[in-house]
């Protein structure tokens, strides 16, 4: 949906090819701002303790009461890495060091982009939030595949440990698009 108000003005804006580019923008009719709307970045981490790795069940939409791995928006004035870091504070409570990037999806269809890191825990201090109805670490069979919340997070999990196995880590990228998912479950 295009932005029908200006940022800077406040007046009403016409939708249109802006000279020199190749899609159609929002344009202001009174100060001739040209509004961008970008894709969404979400980051966040791959909590490893031992041989296990930390999830969080949501406590709020979308997906409420799946489980997911601490991630959420990337926000302004913030490196990657900070809001991979803080997401896992604010979802689980938890204070982690990252290692490495480890997985970066693209999803048009939705505008997002997810970027995770692994990271290490630096301790079992960890909790349900205002996010997360339930923290908890998982090792590979116990993880509740089918109550996975996003397919981006379950693809980053089944890499996560198929990487483990064969003994190094790599970074995945990939793009999920609308024919990937009718033919993906997250339950599956």
């Amino acid at each position: 949906m295009p932005i029908k108000y200006c940022n800077q003005c406040g007046e009403l804006t016409t939708v249109k090819i802006p000279p020199g580019d190749n899609l159609p923008r929002a344009i202001c009719d009174s100060c001739g701002f040209i509004q961008y709307e970008n894709p969404r970045v979400i980051v966040g981490c791959i909590p490893e303790w031992q041989d296990k790795i930390l999830l969080c069940r949501r406590a709020i939409q979308p997906r409420l009461g799946f489980w997911t791995l601490p991630a959420g928006f990337l926000e302004n004035n913030e490196t990657t890495q900070e809001g991979a870091l803080r997401e896992t504070k604010e979802e689980a409570n938890a204070s982690a060091t990252i290692i490495d990037v480890f997985s970066l999806i693209d999803i048009p269809h939705i505008n997002q982009v997810y970027l995770l890191y692994r990271a290490k825990l630096k301790d079992e201090n960890f909790s349900a939030t205002f996010e997360s109805s339930e923290v908890a670490l998982f090792d590979e069979a116990s993880i509740p595949w089918d109550d996975i919340a996003f397919a981006a997070i379950k693809k980053s999990l089944k890499r996560y440990f198929n990487d483990r196995r064969n003994g190094t880590f790599s970074l995945h990228a990939e793009t999920i698009n609308v024919s990937t998912l009718k033919n993906y479950k997250i339950g599956s």
